[in-house]
């Protein structure tokens, strides 16, 4: 006499029912409400699974009978899913939530690098790559050869992969290589019955276009990625496209972080006295750059431009700043005449007088251009106090 027959009637079998019947019961409960063949059943297949686990172990089953299920610890199921039971009962015969309990393999990503200007990366573009990939033969739909040719490899068992033991003295190593038979395709297909398009390969070439979005703002080295555009494999998820962005550099500006380095020339007369110069945007823009009547600029003196340097990634509008950094050039010497030279000793501030002590030995000398191309007479090398490696010399040119 039992306690409680509710799991027996779960089953649909009596409490006396053989351990045959059982699972005989079990078999054909299971199969018609799992989850994959009816959706809506969840929570029947789950009462069956519990009732079977607990039915088909002795143990458990007279604890049950006496007690009812209060006398079991638990919930029953020993930690062990409905799926894993069904699976452990069953294995894969069915196929039925296979792909829930194993995640797809993923194939190999692919990397990709393009170079990209800096006007491309300030005002964004489309770069169209061409390459080719893998694809799944669609004439033979990535069998190989006809269906029913295909036979799994006996020598590897269909993984493309054969472990070779090697034995080094009292050592053992055991190392993976590609099988031999297949030639790591896990299957075998004989020469007639191979696919007359992929000859057998399961997959094809095939050239693919990628239009590729640079973004305002992105910077050197950044990836952009195409999730599932790598090669093809049968069975296999293929992997991700990786784009590295590489920047050129440019001949006029600099980048670093959102801001925007530019050398500007400017003249004397402009550096001291105002005036107007212009830079050409990356945009095609110019920008008109009035120096303030006053305001002298020194020879590498450093201004700013705020809100005119690289635009942010994914916030367009908010941009870095443009450095100028400054180089006055200087008339040459053609300009010199002596009424030019009056004219500026009366505009400019005097000059500074070098105070030599009075008793000091004063040689009186003069400047001469440095001539580089050649060596002092008779010493191919002048060596410096300060260094231990020989210099090239230099000479003064002859005035």
């Amino acid at each position: 006499m039992v306690k409680d027959t509710k799991l027996y009637d779960t089953l649909g079998v009596s409490p006396d029912a053989t351990e045959n019947e059982l699972k005989k019961a079990y078999r054909k409960l299971a199969l018609k409400y799992h989850p994959d063949k009816n959706p809506n059943a969840g929570d029947k297949f789950k009462d069956i699974s519990h009732a079977y686990e607990i039915l088909s172990d002795s143990e458990k089953r007279a604890t049950y009978d006496r007690f009812g299920e209060e006398g079991l610890s638990g919930d029953g199921m020993s930690g062990m899913g409905a799926e894993d039971l069904f699976s452990s009962f069953f294995g894969d015969a069915f196929g039925f939530g296979s792909q829930r309990r194993s995640r797809p393999q993923k194939g190999k990503d692919m990397v990709h690098t393009i170079k990209v200007s800096l006007e491309e990366l300030y005002n964004g573009t489309t770069k169209k790559l061409s390459l080719l990939k893998n694809v799944v033969c669609s004439s033979c739909e990535g069998r190989g050869g006809k269906e029913g040719s295909v036979k799994k490899c006996t020598t590897c068992d269909g993984t493309g992969i054969k472990l070779v033991i090697h034995r080094i003295g009292p050592m053992i190593q055991q190392m993976q290589q590609t099988c031999p038979d297949c030639n790591g395709e896990g299957s075998i297909i004989k020469e007639k019955d191979r696919c007359k398009v992929c000859k057998g390969k399961k997959v094809v070439k095939e050239k693919k276009i990628l239009e590729v979005f640079v973004d305002k703002g992105m910077v050197d080295q950044q990836k952009i990625t195409f999730s599932g555009e790598a090669d093809q494999q049968p069975g296999i998820t293929p992997g991700d496209i990786h784009i590295i962005l590489e920047e050129r550099e440019h001949p006029r500006f600099k980048r670093k972080g959102s801001d925007l380095y530019y050398e500007a020339k400017i003249d004397l007369l402009t550096a001291l006295t105002g005036g107007e110069f212009s830079i050409k945007h990356l945009d095609d823009r110019y920008l008109k750059v009035t120096i303030i009547p006053g305001e002298i600029i020194k020879n590498g003196e450093t201004k700013c431009i705020t809100g005119e340097g690289m635009p942010t990634y994914r916030r367009p509008f908010d941009k870095g700043n443009l450095i100028i950094n400054f180089e006055v050039e200087f008339p040459d010497a053609s300009w010199y005449t002596p009424e030019k030279a009056s004219l500026l000793e009366t505009a400019l501030p005097s000059r500074k007088q070098d105070s030599i002590p009075k008793d000091a030995i004063v040689d009186e000398v003069t400047l001469s251009d440095v001539d580089t191309s050649r060596n002092r007479s008779g010493d191919r090398y002048a060596r410096r106090d300060d260094m231990d490696e020989e210099q090239p010399g230099v000479q003064c040119a002859t005035q």
